[in-house]
């Protein structure tokens, strides 16, 4: 295993715990969606991680490393992109989704199943 590369299950209990440090009054007018600095420094903290794993990558080509083993790191960088959505997806379903569905703003389900064939691409 490359020295930059991680579990896929490194960082589970970071999604665990995302989304849980308060209601959310997301997704305003403005279309954002203001987060606690909780919540942004493990996001944060996420998107570090898969950054050291994407350089570990190119190292890992700059080297002519083996190609199982880009292989491998560039699946561990895969499975950290989609637990980072996972997460978010997560969040925006528990908290702008189900708001905007009781404020009866059906619009939104068409929002997210757009989101959802994208990122079952």
């Amino acid at each position: 295993m490359d020295d930059m590369q991680t579990s896929t299950n490194e960082g589970e209990s970071d999604a665990e715990d995302v989304g849980k440090a308060g209601d959310c009054c997301c997704c305003g007018q403005d279309k954002t969606t203001p987060r606690t600095e909780d919540e942004k420094k493990k996001l944060l903290n996420r998107l570090k991680r898969i950054e050291g794993q994407v350089r570990g990558l190119q190292a890992m080509i700059e080297r002519d490393a083996y190609c199982n083993d880009v292989l491998n790191q560039s699946a561990a960088v895969s499975a950290a992109i989609h637990a980072f959505n996972r997460e978010l997806l997560s969040r925006h379903i528990h908290t702008c989704v189900a708001r905007d569905i009781r404020e009866g703003k059906d619009e939104v389900i068409d929002e997210l199943t757009d989101t959802l064939f994208k990122l079952m691409r």
